[in-house]
């Protein structure tokens, strides 16, 4: 089983906010600053809670699976490098199946289905420059992205996943808290979807599952195994790392609204 570091798989620009509204309950060092090596805070069955909003973090340290010729780790810019580089590193690494792999290369002729403002699937909910505010809840979690105003929800009632699910942008998700991780399940993906900008297929026959923790107040990590057996001959993992946003909220932004990106962004 292979791993990839994910820090985020396409360049965008970087994003900015407007609305100012201090949070609540960000505990304080000395120097009255926000301390996010804190503790994270836990809910009331103890586990940690996952609230809060969140957007694309530091990259992880590089394994060699993600060097370039010269041995550089290609995370050192998380957006335009990594991005830039994917199409030379993934290829030896992951386990492609042929057709996938040929696919992956048809497709830098083509748009971004996401550049041409179609909906953020996994795993971009947590790779790109967008706020996602988690709103966890007995029950189920609900993942709010600004970009389309995009959802997801993750139910933690104990339900099974759907047998023979409609095909959808981001599946369907059951979890459950195994100590302080949270192990979400996800399966139903539509068999067109692209998870990064240089085409790496993600199909019906994908079951994801992705392992949850909050070890402290300002980081979120998503450990993910893709089990994709139509796309590759055997499971792999990918590490992602998200970081709290403070002092702000969700602003919708619509992507079809003024769009200028697309003509100039294709497959990496």
């Amino acid at each position: 089983m292979r791993v990839l570091a994910i820090g985020c798989l396409v360049g965008v620009a970087a994003w900015g906010q407007w609305i100012q509204y201090p949070t609540r309950g960000v505990p304080k060092g000395k120097d009255g600053k926000p301390n996010l090596s804190a503790p994270a805070p836990r809910t009331a069955d103890g586990h940690p809670d996952l609230s809060g909003m969140w957007t694309m973090g530091e990259a992880l340290p590089c394994p060699k699976l993600l060097t370039d010729e010269t041995g550089d780790c290609l995370e050192k810019n998380p957006i335009s490098q990594f991005a830039a580089d994917l199409n030379k590193a993934v290829p030896s690494g992951l386990p492609f199946r042929p057709w996938a792999l040929e696919v992956r290369a048809e497709r830098k002729a083509k748009l971004d289905p996401h550049v041409e403002c179609l909906p953020s699937n996994f795993p971009r909910m947590f790779t790109l420059p967008h706020i996602t505010k988690i709103v966890e809840t007995p029950g189920l979690l609900v993942l709010m992205n600004e970009y389309n105003a995009g959802f997801r929800q993750i139910f933690t009632d104990g339900r099974p996943l759907p047998e023979d699910p409609q095909p959808s942008w981001n599946g369907y998700t059951a979890g459950k808290w195994e100590g302080d991780t949270l192990v979400v399940e996800t399966n139903g993906f539509r068999d067109d979807l692209w998870m990064d900008m240089a085409g790496t297929p993600l199909t019906s026959g994908a079951r994801v599952t992705e392992r949850f923790r909050r070890p402290n107040f300002g980081r979120l990590e998503i450990d993910a195994t893709v089990n994709d057996p139509k796309a590759f001959t055997k499971p792999w993992n990918m590490k992602l790392v998200d970081k709290l946003v403070l002092d702000t909220e969700l602003i919708d932004e619509i992507c079809m609204e003024n769009e200028k990106s697309a003509r100039h962004m294709k497959a990496q």
